[in-house]
């Protein structure tokens, strides 16, 4: 099919619930990606970040490819030796909780927050989030986000959610009472432009949560499993939260998502209390164990680090050039660039050049590479993006 007849296809048959760009992607290989004309493009955003080793990687297809013909779903009814491996590399990796597996983040943040709920008494049921966060589009999850837009034409919302601005301690202090059962929050903003907290900050929601028998949820759907150039982004900041959810790269693209919780509190989400149909299959599942293989073998979380301070260096100088740039913000692959101007238009010419990046929160440049990006390729997209900036 041609790009105007694929395009003709969605507008009969699709809800128009996405806002695309005229652009039919037919193939990917590593951080490039080309449409049904043959153009080729280099993918600064792939998957929205859920292709943390680029597109289709050859190990992740391997395995993806050898479980198909072994096995494709089965219910949660039964064990499978994938989930058991692959909640065991998980936990290992983090804090040594347990994991309930799902399909989103969105999911992931549902099971997250009604553990809190089961797990803290009747009368604690109110969970402090934070302004310009993102946690999902189911109800639960989108009422945790702290962002109005998101709750447009929605309303009521869900009970039992209120905001403080993120890294104001003082803020959350003030919002806590009897009733107060949890903090949730993004370690790293992401969908809020790559906000990153201070240690203080984090210290201080830990040793909150620990004066006020309070249990501490970080979302780390974005930032998990190597996106900051350490297996978890709480790593960077040594605070452990009691709850952990992830999603997006963890299975190099292929629909997956988890919760990882304490020992003593995951038991609390009790049989019959929530359940995922698909979640942990056996595809997901394998996919996820040769991600985390994947990542080991070939030394990622290192190169991580070694590409956030190359991308670092070009766009500290080019920030030093350009008046519009307010500030650059790297932690790993994880990459915001703040201006004084909205970004739309910035994404579009980027994309007519060949490079494929995001704007969020209006005037942010979010860049999420793969952790596996040839420096040449990092380079080239860089310079695309520099001259789009400097026009």
């Amino acid at each position: 099919m041609t790009t105007q007849e694929t395009i003709a296809t969605f507008q009969k048959y699709v809800i128009p619930n996405y806002t695309r760009y005229p652009v039919v992607l037919t193939r990917g290989e590593g951080s490039q990606v080309w449409d049904a004309d043959g153009k080729r493009y280099l993918d600064f955003f792939p998957g929205w970040g859920c292709n943390l080793l680029g597109h289709c990687p050859p190990k992740i297809v391997e395995a993806v490819r050898k479980q198909v013909g072994e096995l494709i779903h089965v219910p949660n009814t039964w064990y499978t030796e994938q989930q058991g491996e692959w909640a065991k590399l998980l936990s290992e990796r983090s804090f040594g909780g347990m994991a309930f597996f799902c399909n989103s983040g969105a999911e992931a943040n549902e099971a997250a927050i009604k553990l809190v709920r089961l797990h803290t008494p009747k009368e604690k049921y109110k969970i402090i989030t934070f302004l310009d966060s993102f946690h999902g589009r189911t109800m639960g999850a989108v009422t945790a986000t702290g962002q109005p837009k998101y709750h447009d034409g929605l309303q009521p919302m869900l009970p039992g959610f209120v905001y403080a601005p993120y890294n104001d301690l003082e803020a959350v202090k003030s919002l806590i009472d009897k009733e107060t059962a949890a903090i949730m929050l993004e370690p790293v903003q992401g969908e809020g432009g790559v906000r990153i907290p201070s240690q203080e900050f984090l210290i201080g929601l830990r040793e909150l949560c620990d004066q006020n028998n309070l249990l501490l949820v970080f979302d780390e759907v974005q930032t998990g499993c190597g996106r900051t150039g350490n297996w978890f982004a709480y790593q960077h900041f040594g605070v452990t939260p009691d709850i952990m959810t992830l999603a997006k790269c963890i299975s190099s693209g292929v629909a997956a998502g988890a919760m990882i919780a304490k020992r003593e509190i995951a038991p609390s989400l009790r049989a019959g209390m929530h359940a995922a149909t698909f979640g942990g299959n056996p595809i997901a599942a394998a996919a996820g164990i040769a991600t985390i293989k994947t990542i080991e073998e070939e030394n990622l979380l290192e190169n991580a680090r070694k590409l956030a301070e190359l991308f670092k260096t070009r766009l500290d100088k080019l920030a030093d050039e350009l008046e519009i740039i307010q500030e650059v913000r790297v932690l790993g692959m994880m990459i915001g660039v703040e201006l004084s101007i909205e970004g739309t238009a910035f994404v579009t010419e980027c994309m007519n050049r060949g490079l494929l990046i995001n704007c969020t929160h209006g005037n942010i440049i979010r860049l999420l590479p793969a952790m596996n990006i040839p420096v040449d390729q990092a380079n080239e997209g860089l310079d695309i993006l520099t001259e789009v900036l400097k026009k």
